[in-house]
């Protein structure tokens, strides 16, 4: 799960940059906290809802793909 949640935190991060949307707008966009944010976009912390998940990559013009392989 780790390995995992450094993807996504890594890609999330990335879009942001790419777009110039800061971790403020993120958040209020996201409607939670800049702190959960942060959480959010921390590799190691892998205690995030996969709603969670979703809605940041929504915020950024993106989808998130869950697949059993």
């Amino acid at each position: 799960m780790i390995a995992t949640k450094r993807v996504l935190a890594r890609q999330l991060a990335e879009e942001m940059k790419r777009k110039k949307i800061t971790k403020t707008e993120v958040a209020i966009k996201m409607q939670t906290s800049r702190a959960q944010l942060d959480r959010l976009l921390d590799p190691e912390k892998t205690g995030v809802s996969i709603d969670t998940i979703q809605r940041a990559a929504s915020v950024v013009g993106r989808q998130l793909r869950i697949e059993l392989i």
